[in-house]
């Protein structure tokens, strides 16, 4: 099994808890590591066995900018149910990092592991 890698895939968005951040858009960077098995496409050089990355971020995209969301681990979650069940990976890592949300870090986030 091989794997799938999106690297900060930036989503402007409106999240967070407070009223002020309710009413701007602020950037999320999210990493994505999905179990796919590469093989098929390397042997064939076909693009239909290959899980598209445009695709895939172009929907995680529509997905979290769709409804406000409050908080980074909803979005973690939603992105990997949708991962699971959208694209069918078997396992995913996602990363989901809110850069600027605490004034003495670079970045805040959460990471989780789903698998089905």
């Amino acid at each position: 099994m091989g794997k799938v890698l999106i690297r900060q895939l930036r989503i402007d968005t409106v999240i967070g808890v407070y009223e002020w951040e309710k009413k701007i858009h602020q950037s999320l960077l999210l990493d994505l590591d999905m179990a796919w098995d590469n093989k098929p496409a390397a042997a064939t050089d076909d693009y239909q066995y290959a899980l598209c990355y445009e695709t895939v971020s172009n929907r995680l995209t529509q997905l979290v900018t769709e409804h406000p969301i409050e908080l980074i681990e909803t979005v973690a979650e939603r992105v990997a149910d949708c991962l699971l069940q959208e694209f069918n990976v078997t396992w995913v890592k996602v990363v989901v990092m809110k850069p600027g949300a605490v004034a003495t870090a670079a970045s805040v986030g959460v990471e989780i592991e789903r698998s089905r």
